[in-house]
């Protein structure tokens, strides 16, 4: 059993199963467990958010648990202190740390087998808590994963990574669409196919209707990260004809649903009022942020409680 989640690689298959199952039951309200009865929860933030932090907040609280938000300027990781210290302190009163970092460096300087719980809330490099809302939601909308075709179109960004992993963890092919340079890394691209452990691998193309032609599921994301502001205008250029519309929703097949795990740059990856399309999923998507959430701590604290 996963003692962090920190990658999606932490999570056999049948714990991500687990977890999307777990997620429904709560979104179902078949399911109303209060784990963290009488522990509190340390929600250490180095980046703004709102669906991670409020969602993560009010799962604590429905979890019968007290969380403490900690925000950049209060904690300055490695910087006041070592975020091995910080962890050490946060152990003594807390029964996991949820982090939200600059670096993935940090999350490992947090975590420790021997320490609580951590969970990452966004890295640079995976956002693994997004990818289970992400697969809890195509669950909710097709009734099962196996063999529910995904295409994502965009920046191979920490949301694409995660994304990848879980798809194939539970079955879902996965197809990623991206301009030249800013594909899946050879390192991401062999960790996604290895995990379908020669049952598929992902596809990789560099025109969004390729990816997208008969898909179940179109998900896009930013073009530019947080982080990545200097380059914004060149990211604009590069990703000119990689917008997801109505038009190139139009060639996904006849039931496919829309996906952005927001916020949403109006104009830019997505135009103005495509989130409230018709096979735009996009709110049941942040709603199921606190359901995986919800599920993802009952998993991690069922042997440290």
């Amino acid at each position: 059993m996963a003692s962090n989640l920190l990658t999606i690689e932490d999570l056999a298959d049948a714990e991500v199963g687990g977890i999307v199952e777990t997620a429904l039951a709560y979104r179902s309200a078949a399911l109303a467990d209060k784990p963290l009865a009488g522990r509190s929860v340390a929600l250490l933030f180095e980046k703004p958010s709102l669906r991670t932090r409020v969602s993560f907040d009010i799962g604590v609280y429905e979890l019968g648990g007290h969380a403490v938000y900690v925000g950049r300027d209060e904690v300055m990781l490695n910087v006041r202190e070592p975020a091995e210290d910080v962890a050490r302190v946060l152990e003594r009163w807390c029964a996991l740390i949820v982090a939200r970092v600059d670096s993935h460096t940090t999350l490992h300087q947090l975590a420790d087998p021997e320490r609580v719980p951590v969970i990452n809330a966004l890295s640079d490099v995976e956002h693994p808590c997004q990818a289970l809302a992400d697969v809890t939601t195509i669950h909710q909308h097709f009734g099962r994963l196996e063999g529910v075709v995904v295409a994502y179109v965009g920046d191979a960004n920490n949301v694409a990574n995660s994304l990848g992993l879980a798809c194939a963890a539970a079955g879902a092919a996965f197809r990623i669409a991206s301009p030249e340079g800013y594909g899946l890394s050879d390192e991401y691209e062999a960790l996604i196919s290895s995990r379908y452990g020669g049952k598929g691998s992902v596809e990789c193309f560099t025109d969004p209707r390729e990816a997208v032609c008969g898909a179940d599921v179109v998900y896009t994301d930013v073009w530019t990260s947080m982080g990545q502001e200097g380059e914004a205008d060149e990211r604009r250029r590069v990703f000119e004809g990689f917008q997801v519309n109505e038009a190139l929703l139009a060639i996904a097949g006849p039931r496919a649903i829309f996906m952005h795990d927001m916020p949403a740059h109006y104009g830019e990856e997505v135009p103005e009022g495509m989130l409230l399309h018709p096979q735009s999923v996009a709110f049941d998507q942040a709603e199921n942020r606190l359901h995986a959430q919800k599920a993802v701590m009952r998993h991690l604290s069922a042997g440290n409680l």
